[in-house]
């Protein structure tokens, strides 16, 4: 008897049908084609004591299972439940009171049939509503998160029993509920806030201008002065996530298996910080089976590298694409990956091997070569895609002592939000660019021009600091974030001025 049932594989962040074909004939043998992984090959066994468990079997017959298409790799466990129902129904073993062509079926079987946990369950949801299926059977751990898809109906289920009693008999489970997609998704307010940190006012405004324009940036100072504290209060000024924007974060870290812990779908911007001992795979993405990596798991959100010098030179330098083309490719002899990555990077580092400036008065002293080399240890091409570059000196003692607090991370986050609509008004012809960061040369041209005792200021500053034609655009990203902040049309020279204030390791490299 012939039967057809249907799964799902995932791809990159997008999902792509897998039709299970199941074919029972006289012989004896058991025969799994169409290029499974070896978790897939050893399915028979958990899906034998599954059934044998709940009062079925795997009959004594010539069973043929096929996984179209069949030049397509399929990985993971994520199959058992896909093909246990198909060997039932091919078998004659339940009946079929529904059509199992009209679902997907997903999950990872257990000896007893209970059903474990599985991956990238939002694409595959969104992928079987568009391809016109009725509803999605999967483990309940998984059911709120692709209960967000409207237009499915999604069947939360724990034990292999209850797939079987849906179709022998007819016995529908119940629904998960749709929690459907908000207008809007809300910042939580849990996040560190502003408030806290005592002093620093000009590193919070670079802060509120890296936020309102998603410009990358890098914090130098000696240790305690800070840097990490106003790092991780940044996603608190940034501007809620759009829905889209919420979607695709989501679809990243289902794909990473990551978004148990988040309870469906991804409300707050990510904020990763990797430790500096991390591979280049890890940061970027890749693997036998490629899965996305720290930069591509910051999409939307913030990407923290602490101590910036200490990462391996090969893993810093393996950003520079991400950074600019804001996603990761990753090639394999057979197919190829794409990973989006648009993330805000913040880095921060010490000025020296020592840990503080040159002055007469640090603790520890570095020699003037010993800070180049330090330096040095970062790049000049990675330093040109981070547009603000922040000295960040210690509190003296009357700020910290100060009773009053500073102003809040939702008052900063209004003005951020403000500065952003006026970007959003006017990229709102071009799909690929949200936010001032993301501009292209062209739109640099268009809405960056300055007038010519501007010009004149940036000419001065570009041949004292030395700086690259890469180092030009991003001065003028900024100062077209400063002036949204301002609420003007045009960019000024005291835009321009405050921006070229944000390029400190420019002067340290410089001297």
């Amino acid at each position: 008897m012939f039967t057809k049932v249907y799964g799902s594989a995932v791809i990159g962040v997008e999902a792509s049908t897998i039709s299970v074909e199941v074919n029972t004939d006289i012989g004896v043998g058991y025969h799994l084609v169409g290029l499974p992984d070896s978790a897939i090959k050893e399915s028979n066994y958990r899906i034998a004591a599954a059934l044998q468990n709940n009062g079925y079997r795997i009959p004594g017959k010539k069973i043929t299972l096929n996984m179209a298409p069949a030049d397509l790799r399929k990985e993971g466990t994520a199959y058992d439940l896909t093909l246990a129902i198909g060997i039932l129904v091919s078998t004659g073993q339940i009946n079929t009171q529904y059509d199992p062509e009209e679902y997907i079926i997903m999950g990872e079987l257990g000896l007893d049939g209970s059903l474990m946990p599985i991956r990238g369950v939002l694409p595959i949801a969104i992928n079987a509503r568009d391809e016109g299926f009725k509803g999605f059977f999967l483990p309940d751990q998984n059911a709120e998160e692709a209960s967000v898809v409207e237009g499915l109906d999604v069947y939360g289920i724990s034990h292999l029993s209850q797939l079987i009693a849906f179709f022998d008999i007819g016995k529908v489970p119940k629904v998960t509920e749709h929690k459907g997609l908000k207008a809007a998704v809300s910042t939580n307010p849990e996040l560190p806030d502003f408030c806290e940190v005592k002093g620093q006012e000009s590193i919070k405004r670079c802060m509120e201008v890296a936020a309102a324009g998603g410009h990358n940036i890098v914090l130098v100072g000696p240790p305690g002065s800070g840097k990490t504290m106003l790092a991780k209060r940044l996603p608190g000024i940034l501007p809620p996530m759009s829905l889209p924007e919420a979607l695709e974060t989501t679809k990243i870290h289902s794909v990473a298996g990551r978004t148990m812990e988040h309870n469906g779908l991804i409300t707050d911007r990510p904020f990763r910080s990797p430790h500096h001992t991390i591979s280049d795979v890890a940061l970027v993405g890749g693997g036998s089976f490629p899965q996305p990596g720290e930069i591509s798991l910051a999409h939307n959100g913030v990407l923290f590298l602490d101590e910036l010098p200490e990462f391996k030179r090969s893993v810093l330098e393996v950003m520079r694409q991400p950074l600019e083309d804001r996603q990761v490719t990753i090639a394999r002899a057979r197919f190829t990956v794409t990973y989006p990555s648009s993330f805000m990077l913040v880095a921060s580092m010490n000025p020296s091997p020592g840990g503080y400036f040159d002055n007469p008065d640090s603790p520890v002293a570095s020699s003037a070569s010993e800070t180049r080399r330090y330096l040095n240890r970062i790049s000049g091409p990675l330093l040109d895609r981070i547009d603000i570059h922040m000295e960040v000196s210690p509190v003296n003692f009357e700020e910290l002592s100060q009773d009053r607090y500073g102003e809040r991370s939702e008052a900063i986050r209004k003005r951020v939000i403000k500065a952003r609509e006026i970007q959003t008004m006017r990229f709102e012809k071009l799909p690929e660019i949200h936010y001032n960061a993301q501009m292209g040369v062209r739109q640099i041209r268009k809405y960056c021009a300055i007038d010519k005792q501007t010009k004149q200021l940036l000419k001065l500053a570009m041949e004292k600091l030395k700086l690259s034609a890469r180092a030009y655009d991003r001065i003028l990203k900024v100062a077209r974030t400063i002036a949204d902040l301002d609420g003007e049309e045009l960019v000024l020279s005291r835009h321009v001025a405050e921006a070229i204030q944000y390029r400190s390791l420019d002067k340290l490299t410089s001297n």
